[in-house]
C-alpha cells in the first residue's frame, strides 16, 4: 500500500508540474505529447531536445510520466483536427491601428481561419500561384506575430472574471497575411479577411502550449517578429486594446468555445501594411515569430 500511495503521489506531482505541452516525433518514429524539458537558461521550447511523455489527453485527463523521449521533429501543439475553430482578432493594438490608419475599435473585431491554415513551428509556409506576383498584380505578403490562447474547457456566455479559468495556456502564432487579397481584392466598403489570411499553412503556431501554471498573467509578455534575422516587430501584450480575459468572454457570447479552440489575439505595430516603403515577404524569406516565456516559430516562405 505504501508503494502504491507513493506512485500515486508521484504521478499527481508530475501532473501538477506541467508547464510546456509539446507534440513531437521522436527518434523511434512515433508521435508523442510531452512536457518539454528546457535547455539550460533558455525558455524557448523550440530548442528543447527532449520531453517527459504525457499519457492521456491534455484537453482532459492526463499524467506526466517519468519516461523521457528525445525530440526529433517538433509538431504543432495540437493536431489540426483537434482544433474546431481558429478565431482571430483584428486591430487589437493602438499603435498598429495608427500605422494602418484604422480607428480604434469599440469591440473586438473577429474573423476566422480554417483549421487547414494551422502549421507547425518549423515547416515552410506554402504560397500557391494565386498569391504570387502575376502580371500587374503584385504579391503583398505580410507578417503578423500574435499571442495565441488555447481553450481547455467549454465556455458559453462567461464573464471576464471567469474567462482565464477556461484557458489551458498560451502559444505564439504567425497570422500570415496577403494584403492584396485582404484589401485590394477584398471588396468594398470593408476588407474581407478570409481570402487574405486563410490559405493552407498560413497560421504556424507553437512551439508549445505554456500552461497557465507558469504564465499567470498573459498581459505581460514581450513578442516579436524577425525576417531574415532583422527585427520587424517588438512589443508587449500589455498594449492590447482588449486583453485575453475579455476576448475569451466576448467570443463566448452566444457561441460556444470548445476545448482545443484557439484564438489569435491580434498583432502589434511594425507590419508592412501602412509603410511608405514596405518590404513584402518573398520566396525564401525566413520569418521568426516569438514570445517571451514561450519560444519561437521559424518558417520559410515557399512558393509552390
Amino acid at each position: 500500500m505504501r508503494l502504491s500511495s507513493a506512485l500515486v503521489i508521484s504521478a499527481l506531482s508530475l501532473a501538477a508540474s506541467a508547464q510546456r505541452f509539446v507534440r513531437f516525433i521522436s527518434t523511434d518514429g512515433r508521435e508523442y505529447t510531452g512536457d518539454a524539458i528546457l535547455q539550460s537558461n533558455d525558455l524557448d521550447a523550440s530548442k528543447s531536445k527532449s520531453a517527459r511523455v504525457i499519457q492521456g489527453d491534455i484537453l482532459g485527463d492526463f499524467t506526466i510520466t517519468n519516461e523521457v523521449k528525445p525530440i526529433k521533429t517538433l509538431l504543432s501543439p495540437l493536431p489540426n483536427e483537434r482544433v474546431r475553430t481558429v478565431r482571430c482578432v483584428g486591430f487589437n493594438y493602438v499603435a498598429h491601428d495608427a500605422e494602418t490608419s484604422q480607428p480604434i475599435p469599440g469591440w473586438p473585431i473577429l474573423f476566422y481561419k480554417p483549421w487547414t491554415a494551422l502549421n507547425t513551428p518549423s515547416d515552410p509556409i506554402p504560397i500557391s500561384e494565386g498569391y504570387q506576383t502575376q502580371g500587374n498584380f503584385t504579391s503583398t505578403l505580410d507578417y503578423e506575430t500574435e499571442l495565441v490562447v488555447v481553450i481547455k474547457k467549454q465556455a458559453f456566455n462567461i464573464t471576464d472574471a471567469e474567462a482565464l479559468d477556461h484557458v489551458l495556456g498560451y502559444s505564439v502564432g504567425h497570422d500570415v497575411s496577403h494584403r492584396g487579397w485582404q484589401i485590394d481584392r477584398g471588396g468594398e466598403p470593408e476588407p474581407q479577411f478570409s481570402m487574405g489570411k486563410g490559405a493552407d499553412g498560413w497560421a504556424p503556431w507553437g512551439p508549445a502550449i505554456v500552461s497557465t501554471n507558469i504564465i499567470k498573467d498573459p498581459q505581460t509578455l514581450n513578442l516579436w517578429t524577425k525576417v531574415n534575422g532583422v527585427t520587424k516587430q517588438n512589443d508587449t501584450t500589455a498594449n492590447m486594446i482588449f486583453g485575453v480575459a475579455h476576448l475569451v468572454s466576448f467570443f463566448s457570447m452566444g457561441t460556444t468555445l470548445f476545448p482545443g479552440d484557439v484564438i489569435f489575439t491580434g498583432t502589434p505595430s511594425g507590419v508592412n501594411l501602412g509603410k511608405a516603403d514596405p518590404i513584402w515577404l518573398v520566396n525564401g524569406d525566413v520569418v521568426e515569430v516569438g514570445m517571451e516565456n514561450v519560444g519561437t516559430c521559424t518558417n520559410k516562405i515557399k512558393y509552390v
